[in-house]
């Protein structure tokens, strides 16, 4: 097994694992959290398309579209706790 097919196999099946957790988990912060697995599993499979081989050099398109996705990534999540919080605080109040 090739190290590109390994990582895509990884990231497959951490796409399904955060996938399940994303449609079974009842507390907001772990859905969150488990679309985040989901959003990782879909960057490692970009990464292991864009890999040659150890003879040439890598694809740079998918590895420049992770990269631009760990940032999307990151504010995303960031709003999404955000408003976690605030839904917490409304459900407290009431």
């Amino acid at each position: 097994m090739s190290s590109g097919l390994f990582f895509a196999v990884i990231g497959v099946v951490l796409f399904i694992f955060g996938l399940g957790g994303t449609l079974l988990a009842a507390h907001v912060v772990r859905r969150i959290l488990a679309l985040n697995l989901a959003g990782s599993g879909v960057f490692l499979l970009l990464v292991a398309w864009g890999y040659r081989g150890l003879d040439s050099a890598p694809d740079p398109i998918p590895h420049a579209l992770v990269l631009t996705g760990i940032v999307v990534a990151v504010s995303t999540t960031a709003l999404a706790l955000v408003l976690a919080v605030r839904l917490a605080r409304e459900r407290t109040y009431e």
